[in-house]
C-alpha cells in the first residue's frame, strides 16, 4: 500500500471569484467578510500542486485565476495521509468551511 502521501491543501482565492456566478451559486450561506477559499486533495505536496494550478497545469480555473497562497492553518494538521483519507478529508473540510461561513469550491 505504500507509505501515506497525500495531502488536503486550502487555497484562498481573490474576492473577485465571487463576481463568478457558479460560486456564488455554490456558496448561498456564505457570510461577507469570511474567506473565499479552493478545497481540494493531492499526493503531490500541496505547495507544488498550488504552483500547477497558477501555470495551468490541471488547474482549477478558480485556482488558476484567483488563487492567492495557500492557508496551511486550515490543513496542515490533517496531512499526510492515505489516498481515502485525503479524499474524505477534503469533503469533511469543505463541509466544515462552509458551516464556518466561507465560500469553499471543492476541487
Amino acid at each position: 500500500m505504500g507509505r501515506p502521501h497525500y495531502h488536503v491543501y486550502v487555497v484562498q482565492l481573490d474576492d473577485r471569484v465571487w463576481n463568478a456566478a457558479r460560486f456564488r451559486r455554490a456558496n448561498p450561506d456564505h457570510e461577507p467578510g469570511k474567506p473565499l477559499v479552493y478545497v481540494g486533495m493531492t499526493g503531490l505536496d500541496p505547495d507544488v500542486r498550488f504552483d500547477k494550478h497558477k501555470a495551468g497545469i490541471q488547474a482549477n480555473r478558480y485556482v488558476q485565476q484567483w488563487g492567492l497562497r495557500l492557508l496551511p492553518g486550515l490543513y496542515d494538521r490533517y496531512n499526510p495521509m492515505t489516498y481515502d483519507e485525503a479524499r474524505s478529508m477534503e469533503v469533511e473540510l469543505a463541509i466544515a468551511l462552509r458551516r464556518a461561513g466561507y465560500g469553499v469550491w471543492q476541487g
